[in-house]
């Protein structure tokens, strides 16, 4: 059993960024072939998604979504020291993820035809980390 653990940085903008290329990269550069990849982000106003990535309108549809869900600027917030998109941006963060795991087979991530892995920035833009842990064989 081998295990590799890497930084991706990521500049994000507000909105979906994919990654998917870069955690790919990590997986080759780890020689693994069969086990799992786990991607970690350590933040709490961004998240992970693993969305289609064939139409970017899926994208903005679920950028849109998300906004008219936790509005920036919501009077119910008291939390808004970094601005109105502070607490909002929490928020969506706790309705998603900061982790995701897929599958290695053959040296390849196990995805599906129209997936992607998205880094989902939530109030920046930012340089943001993405912590990328493969383990197998």
């Amino acid at each position: 059993m081998q295990q590799r653990s890497e930084t991706l940085s990521v500049s994000t903008r507000r909105g979906l960024t994919e990654i998917t290329g870069g955690v790919r990269g990590v997986l080759r550069g780890s020689g693994i072939r069969e086990g799992l990849c786990t991607i970690f982000i350590r933040h709490t106003s961004a998240s992970l998604l693993i969305q289609e990535n064939a139409d970017p309108a899926v994208q903005r549809d679920l950028e849109a979504f998300l906004s008219r869900l936790v509005p920036d600027g919501d009077p119910l917030f008291t939390h808004v020291a970094e601005g109105d998109d502070d607490m909002s941006s929490h928020v969506k963060a706790a309705l998603t993820r900061t982790s995701e795991q897929v599958p290695v087979r053959e040296g390849e991530l196990v995805l599906g035809t129209w997936q992607g892995i998205y880094f989902a920035e939530l109030d920046g833009p930012r340089e943001r980390h993405a912590t990328i842990t493969v383990i197998g064989d």
